[in-house]
C-alpha cells in the first residue's frame, strides 16, 4: 500500500475464532492501528475505571456491552491520529444498528473490506476452554464461551449478509495454524482490494 492509501477494514467472526491474532498481523501489514474493543475493555477493567466496573460485570454475564456505550468508545478512537489513514476493527460493530452507528462515524467513507473467518461452533469452543486453562480467565467457562456463541449466532451473523449484499465480504477458512489462515486473508484482500499484500 502506498503512504496516501486509507484503507478501512473490519474482521468477524465467532468469539475464539482467532479474530485478534489475525487482526494484530493484518493491521502490521497495512500500516493501521488495530482497535480491538475487547482490548479497550479489558484495559479498563485493569486500571479499575468506572467504565471497567460497568463493562466488567456485563462480561461476567457472558452478554454484550450495551450499544450507545460502545459506539462512544469506537467514536472517540477512531477521532484519533493514529486512525486517519485508515484501521481496521476488531470486535465492533456486533450487529446492525452498530453498523449504522459506524457508517455515520465514518461519514460516508465507507469499509474496504470484512474479513470473516469461519469455524466450527464445537472447534471454537474446545479451543476457548484451553485458552481459560492456560490464561486463568474466569469468565470461560464452558456454559458462558457456549451462550457466547449463540448471541455472536443472534445479533452478529446477520451482518454477513449485509455486508455480502455490500460486496466487501471475505469470506476466510479460520481453522488451521496461524500462518495458514493468515495466508488466506491475504489472499482474500488481495482479491478484494487489488493491491498486492505481502504475508510475512
Amino acid at each position: 500500500m502506498t503512504e496516501t492509501t486509507t484503507v478501512r477494514l473490519l474482521i468477524i467472526g465467532p468469539p475464539g475464532a482467532g479474530k485478534g491474532t489475525q487482526a494484530s498481523r493484518i493491521a502490521e501489514r497495512f500500516g493501521v492501528p488495530a482497535i480491538s474493543t475487547g482490548d479497550i475493555f479489558r484495559a479498563n477493567i485493569t486500571g479499575g475505571t468506572e467504565l471497567g466496573t460497568q463493562v466488567q460485570a456485563i462480561i461476567e454475564r457472558g452478554e454484550l456491552v450495551p450499544d450507545e456505550l460502545t459506539n462512544r468508545i469506537v467514536a472517540d478512537r477512531l477521532a484519533q491520529a493514529d486512525a486517519a489513514r485508515g484501521f481496521l476493527l476488531d470486535g465492533y460493530p456486533r450487529n446492525v444498528e452498530q453498523v449504522h452507528a459506524l457508517d455515520g462515524m465514518l461519514e460516508g467513507d465507507a469499509l474496504d473490506a470484512v474479513v470473516l473467518l469461519e469455524a466450527d461452533v464445537d472447534e471454537v469452543v474446545a479451543r476457548l476452554l484451553k485458552r481459560a486453562e492456560l490464561e486463568g480467565r474466569a469468565d470461560d467457562t464452558e456454559d458462558v464461551i457456549r451462550h457466547r456463541q449463540q448471541v455472536y449466532a443472534e445479533q452478529t451473523a446477520p451482518l454477513i449478509d449485509l455486508f455480502s449484499e455490500r460486496g466487501i465480504l471475505v469470506r476466510v477458512d479460520g481453522l488451521g495454524s496461524v500462518d495458514e489462515v493468515a495466508a488466506r486473508i491475504a489472499d482474500g484482500l488481495e482479491a478484494r482490494l487489488g493491491a498486492a499484500v505481502e504475508v510475512e
